[in-house]
């Protein structure tokens, strides 16, 4: 009998389905939020429920083990499908734009480029020090890699719009604000949810939830992992490839 781990990401990559389906089809972006508010609070739900594992199977190896297993299974199959939404938008970019990109701050968009990726250097720390016991190490990466991620957010929504909207990129601005804004803020959605995500794992393991058995940290990890690699490919398509939209 598959876990409700297996059901619920299983559940999630429908609704990534339809965010897809939706994004390349209809650009109907009221109803891309909502699905994807309606998935997050899922996720988080989720994932507040899981840490449970550790006090529930204490002494049961293989129960955990087995649980752990195909909670895996799900965020793996989730990611598989979200990474379709970040496809379709990588595609709807190529469409609009073409050889064409956005008029953007370069240096900016290195910057928070560059705290993203040593955010994911701490969080493979972190979570490597929590399989070697070292709860301290663990919670000192994670809060680093929660503030990187938090440096990062700030970087792209309160600073690379409003310089942006200042130059008058908006989202009714044409093909170049429409990719721009949908590209940086869907994007920016999964990092405040992987910033949840870290919260609630560094407050966990500060109450000492977590020692060999630590598969909510893993699953952060991995999530905050796959935000990075899709903002390696969201990079260059906004700052590098093609001449500027002057």
């Amino acid at each position: 009998m598959l876990s409700q781990g297996v059901f619920i990401f299983g559940y999630l990559a429908v609704l990534t389905v339809l965010e897809f389906f939706v994004a390349v089809t209809f650009e109907a972006i009221a109803l891309l939020i909502v699905v994807a508010l309606v998935k997050a609070a899922l996720v988080v739900y989720y994932y507040m429920h899981i840490y449970k594992l550790n006090a529930e199977h204490e002494g049961d190896h293989n129960s955990y083990e087995y649980k752990s297993g195909t909670n895996r299974i799900g965020l793996w199959l989730f990611l598989i499908s979200d990474s379709f939404v970040f496809g379709g938008l990588l595609v709807m970019r190529m469409n609009l734009l073409g050889l064409t990109r956005p008029n953007l701050n370069p240096t900016l968009g290195l910057a928070v480029t560059s705290i993203l990726l040593i955010s994911s250097f701490f969080m493979n720390r972190g979570e490597t020090m929590m399989s070697n016991g070292d709860r301290k190490g663990f919670l000192n990466n994670t809060l680093i890699t929660f503030l990187l991620g938090l440096g990062f957010l700030i970087g792209v929504v309160a600073v690379e719009w409003r310089l942006a909207a200042h130059e008058g990129l908006t989202p009714s601005s044409g093909a170049a604000g429409a990719a721009f804004y949908m590209m940086t803020g869907m994007h920016a959605f999964h990092v405040l949810t992987g910033l949840i995500f870290l919260a609630i794992v560094w407050f966990n393991g500060r109450r000492g939830l977590y020692d060999e058995k630590h598969y909510p940290v893993e699953a952060a990890a991995v999530y905050w992992h796959f935000v990075d690699v899709v903002w390696i490919f969201f990079y260059p398509a906004l700052y590098l490839i093609g001449t500027v939209i002057l």
